[in-house]
């Protein structure tokens, strides 16, 4: 078969018609011209099966009429072989792809595991602080690593600085290493042991979070206090205030309040279905309205309208918990936080109260430890924890707190 039948000059003076057309170099080699005036250089050949094959060499002027004839001579070569270029292409690419992928570093790893799970986590506050965690104390050591150059020494590099001063977090950012790494396994990019594992592992490198995390308790306010609190609260103004006496009420999480919506209440029927995507075991939780948090939410300024019940200052946004932090420490309260306040309401319900200890547990939605009682409770016990949040409501109410009022008996508590 005839070769090297173009000269350079024909392929730059090639001028666009109006349908694409070749000029033949021989030995498959053609320069295909478009329309457009694009020019590119295509290797013809008989696949193995006996097919017509075609692979793009590249365009022209890019790819020289000597760099177009060369790779001729490589893919001709590889046809004598009885390989088919175009499967070559396919798999030298998925080589490639995979070789990028096995360069990723932890911090790209970390951002893809994100992007993946993020759907499934609470809120976006949840997905903010695990990028913020990583990005402070584990991307300046190991973020430009891959995660199979990624040992226990360099894992505790991350950890110990932070071990005892902020054990929470460090053990936190652990398990998030710890995920990451997993994930990274998962894909092929490590193998072996996670060097960020705790059982067996780095629970004898490091101590136990039990014997160097401080407290351990959200800062609570003695039950007796909350009524002159709430008293106190209630002639704050301000969105963060009335969250926050809301959020007291209800006894929820912020994660839970702060993003309350006027879609998810029916006030007539005094209920609130917080969505399982905001609840922290991801199933649909109903929480009753007392009397005094209807009232409450039919003088906010969003009442009546679509959208977020407690917003912030920009429009379609929610209030942070800051916002509430914040309020806490205006009042001389800083010691506070708004998660003890469900401790408040839990101390108050076993011991001013005959509830039994699954309806404060449902009111809180803890999950029920016992597997058997679990496996057999099918209810929310929806009757039983109106009741008790109306008590709760009415202990609050009461303004001093000082004094315990007549709660329902175990029989009547029952009855619900």
């Amino acid at each position: 078969m005839a070769e090297s039948l173009l000269r350079d000059l024909q392929c730059r003076n090639a001028k666009p018609r109006d349908k694409a057309y070749r000029l033949n170099d021989g030995g498959g080699l053609c320069l295909n011209v478009k329309p457009n005036g694009l020019r590119y250089w295509q290797f013809r050949y008989t696949k193995p099966d006996g097919r017509e094959g075609l692979v793009q060499v590249g365009p022209y002027p890019r790819i020289t009429l000597e760099a177009a004839r060369t790779a001729r001579h490589d893919l001709r070569a590889a046809v004598s072989r009885g390989d088919d270029p175009a499967t070559l292409r396919k798999q030298d690419k998925a080589r490639r792809k995979i070789e990028a992928a096995r360069s990723l570093t932890f911090e790209q790893c970390a951002a893809e595991f994100i992007k993946a799970r993020s759907a499934e986590w609470a809120n976006a506050k949840h997905t903010q602080q695990w990028t913020n965690t990583l990005k402070t104390y584990a991307y300046p050591v190991i973020g430009s690593l891959r995660p199979q150059d990624i040992d226990t020494d360099l894992v505790l590099r991350v950890l110990q600085p932070i071990w005892t001063k902020k054990n929470e977090t460090a053990s936190r950012l652990r398990g998030r290493i710890e995920n990451v790494m997993d994930w990274a396994k998962v894909r092929s990019l490590r193998a072996g042991e996670n060097p960020a594992r705790w059982s067996g592992h780095l629970d004898q490198l490091l101590a136990a979070p039990s014997k160097v995390q401080k407290g351990g308790h959200h800062a609570a306010l003695p039950y007796p206090d909350i009524g002159p609190f709430v008293m106190e609260l209630q002639a704050a103004n301000g969105t963060a205030a009335r969250l926050l006496e809301f959020t007291i009420l209800t006894a929820v999480r912020t994660g839970e309040s702060l993003y309350a919506d006027w879609e998810e209440f029916d006030l007539d029927a005094m209920l609130w279905t917080v969505p399982a995507e905001r609840m922290k075991a991801k199933r649909e939780h109903r929480v009753p309205l007392s009397t005094a948090t209807v009232a409450l939410l039919q003088k906010l300024p969003t009442f009546g309208a679509t959208g977020l019940v407690f917003e912030g200052v920009k429009e379609g946004r929610a209030l942070s918990n800051m916002a509430m932090l914040a309020l806490l420490k205006r009042m001389k309260r800083g010691e506070l936080t708004t998660h003890g306040f469900r401790s408040t309401f839990r101390d108050w319900a076993a011991e001013c109260t005959a509830f039994p200890n699954e309806v404060a547990e449902m009111a809180l939605a803890h999950a029920i430890r016992d597997k058997t009682e679990s496996a057999y409770r099918r209810g929310d016990l929806f009757e039983k924890r109106r009741a008790l949040m109306q008590a709760w409501s009415d202990y609050i109410d009461q303004q001093t707190g000082a004094n315990v009022i007549e709660m329902p008996g175990r029989g009547e508590a029952a009855a619900g």
